[in-house]
């Protein structure tokens, strides 16, 4: 059984390959899924085409739907070196609401380790919704 601290530190090593020469503001993302002990993980990955930019969260979804389809997140970790450590901005909390229910925890991390945990319904209370 894997650990969060194990998926803390699965982000800081997606965070170490993020490129972001424009911000240099590096972020690293890990998806833990139900009954999975794999981490998707994903890095923020900036173009001078700053639209063609693909945040972490949004990128270690990538990894997760191209590994595995669909699947039930139990969790993810979003790990910046901001004090204190930052939300996902809104566009992946709209792509999270695509592939986690409402209650799952975001747990925000810096190099020290989880500082703060938020349901996902907490950060993006009125997602978009087709209905």
């Amino acid at each position: 059984m894997v650990t969060l601290e194990q998926a803390v530190s699965a982000a800081a090593r997606a965070r170490d390959n993020a490129y972001a020469p424009y911000s240099g503001f590096t972020v690293g993302a890990a998806i833990k899924v139900v009954d999975d002990d794999t981490f998707y993980v994903g890095c923020n990955v900036e173009n001078a085409s700053y639209g063609g930019t693909i945040c972490a969260e949004r990128s270690a979804i990538v990894h997760m739907v191209s590994r595995r389809g669909r699947s039930p997140v139990e969790y993810v970790v979003v790990l910046t070196g901001a004090e204190p450590p930052s939300v996902p901005c809104a566009i992946c909390l709209q792509v999270l609401t695509e592939f986690c229910a409402a209650d799952t925890p975001i747990h925000l991390a810096d190099a020290e380790g989880v500082r703060r945990t938020l349901l996902l319904r907490e950060l993006l209370p009125q997602p978009f919704v087709l209905v």
